[in-house]
């Protein structure tokens, strides 16, 4: 609806106007439903079953266990619990850099500004205008001006106050749409920054783990190295066939065949960190990662399911979509309603000369009003309220589809934490008892007690272990980071950081 009036009443009848359509618009019911939460019956547990308290622990290196803490709040800086500090600098290097988190930014700004655009309708609009012209009167013809000149000029200025009564909230139901269209983007940008957050610290942890499995390869491949050695002195000695010569040059071969990946793989995850860093490939200035570098947060929290909808910044961007569609229904109801014109006027002065612009007599001005209520448009604004109808519903469903999703997340993840320990231990004891293996079948070699092929088939357990155990070490950070992740990340605790790191530069 567009309802307008133009201001030319005296100062106090124009005041009484305004405030009569101010009331009007204020004391008026918004169309469309009230946006209510949906109600949800949220699960008591993430995982079927007992609740495990603890994992289990072993001997390896990030092999401690780790205590899920019922209603442990998560830091802002969660990433601060690994204990690097490379880690920490690169972490907020890439929350200023990445150009993801600028377009997140633009993205919240502009949705701020169409906002505050909506709300300038609740607001008179003032215009002034000045006309200046002249004009020639053919000479048949009568002249406009008193003089009967047939060429003369005229000045007309004119101001006129126009204003848009919300009475039954079209605009009302807009502004709440906008707003919270606005929200869903600030908790957009905040899954932005949980999102890079999560990558980097994932990412550094797999370039750890790379790294790992290089060293091992390395360690194995220095190992056949020696054995082959040892094989051709053997050979030259009359001790070895040829067979079993070439054997072990098939193994040592295997084993150099299997840094060239690992090393492509390294290189791509240092691109990688780069990029997410906001960088180009070319610079230099990340830091390197390794497992000796990080520790394995050992109280993980866990909030109850009843909470987890408020610590996960995509459900909370659904619901403020659900919000604006049930704002938009509203404005779709109100468009059907009757459009009333309280007004529409102006005041100027019109004159031949600029000294006489105000003088007495030069004056004009305009009133009117009215009230039209559409009868027939085809169906087209009933239809569209349907589809703003339908459109709710869709973000309705969409709203609880991104719930199951965070339950999903958060149960994947507990269930991922508390395998990744079993499989470390098992992995670990694996990867032992392979190096005892092999210690005691390279002594049995030397005293000529069992086969090259046998030797070499505990070369190569050992080696799948050991490249085991550093995989196992990598999935173990890796699940810790996404466990903190599926539950938002400690979002809602950056005012209580910002506030804490502001009040220890003050002290410093």
């Amino acid at each position: 609806m567009d309802i307008q009036y133009k201001l030319t009443l005296p100062a106090a009848s124009r005041l009484s106007l305004l405030a009569f359509a101010c009331m009007a618009a204020l004391g008026g019911c918004a169309a469309g439903p009230d946006y209510v939460r949906p109600s949800a019956n949220l699960p008591s547990t993430y995982v079927a079953g007992p609740n495990i308290s603890a994992t289990v622990a072993s001997e390896a290196k990030l092999g401690e266990a780790q205590t899920f803490v019922p209603e442990r709040d998560i830091p802002a800086q969660w990433w601060e619990l690994f204990h690097s500090q490379p880690l920490n600098d690169l972490v907020t290097a890439s929350l200023k850099q990445n150009p993801n988190v600028d377009a997140a930014q633009a993205a919240l700004r502009g949705a701020m500004e169409n906002v505050y655009a909506q709300q300038g309708f609740f607001y008179p609009t003032v215009d002034a205008s000045f006309a200046p012209t002249r004009q020639k009167v053919a000479n048949t013809l009568a002249s406009g001006a008193s003089s009967g000149a047939s060429y003369y000029n005229l000045f007309t200025a004119q101001v006129s106050v126009s204003y848009t009564a919300d009475v039954f909230g079209a605009n009302r139901r807009q502004v709440e749409s906008l707003k919270a269209q606005e929200e869903s983007q600030r908790f957009q940008l905040e899954a932005t920054y949980l999102t890079l957050s999560s990558n980097v610290v994932s990412a550094a942890i797999q370039e750890a783990g790379l790294r790992g499995q290089i060293d091992a390869t390395k360690e194995i491949i220095a190992s056949q190295t020696k054995l082959m050695e040892m094989f051709n002195h053997q050979y030259q000695l009359g001790q070895v066939a040829v067979a079993d010569v070439a054997a072990q040059e098939a193994a040592l071969a295997t084993a150099e065949a299997t840094l060239p990946p690992l090393e492509k793989q390294l290189a791509v995850q240092r691109d990688l960190l780069n990029a997410l860093a906001g960088r180009f490939p070319s610079e230099v200035s990340t830091a390197k990662f390794d497992l000796d570098s990080l520790k394995l947060p050992t109280e993980l929290p866990l909030f109850l399911p009843s909470t987890l909808v408020e610590h996960r910044p995509d459900v909370r961007a659904a619901e403020e979509l659900l919000h604006a569609a049930s704002a938009d229904v509203g404005v779709a109801a109100a468009n059907r309603l009757p459009n009333i014109t309280l007004g529409i006027s102006s005041y100027g002065s019109a004159a031949l000369t600029l000294a006489d612009l105000f003088k007495s007599g030069t004056g004009f001005w305009e009133l009117a009003g009215g009230l039209a209520q559409p009868v027939f448009d085809g169906g087209t604004l009933k239809h569209r309220e349907n589809a703003a109808k339908a459109a709710y519903d869709q973000a309705a469903a969409q709203y609880r589809a991104t719930v199951l999703n965070a339950f999903q997340n958060v149960a994947d993840c507990l269930q991922a934490v508390q395998s990744d320990a079993v499989a470390l231990r098992a992995t670990d004891k694996a990867e032992r008892a392979a190096a005892k293996s092999l210690a005691i079948a390279r002594r049995q070699l030397a005293l000529g007690d069992i086969s090259t092929l046998t030797l070499l088939g505990s070369e190569q357990a050992y080696q799948q272990a050991k490249l085991n155990l550093v995989q196992a070490q990598t999935n173990r950070l890796q699940d810790t980071v996404a466990l903190f992740q599926s539950l938002g990340g400690g979002f809602w605790n950056k005012s209580t950081h910002e506030a804490a790191a502001k009040a220890a530069a003050n002290q410093d």
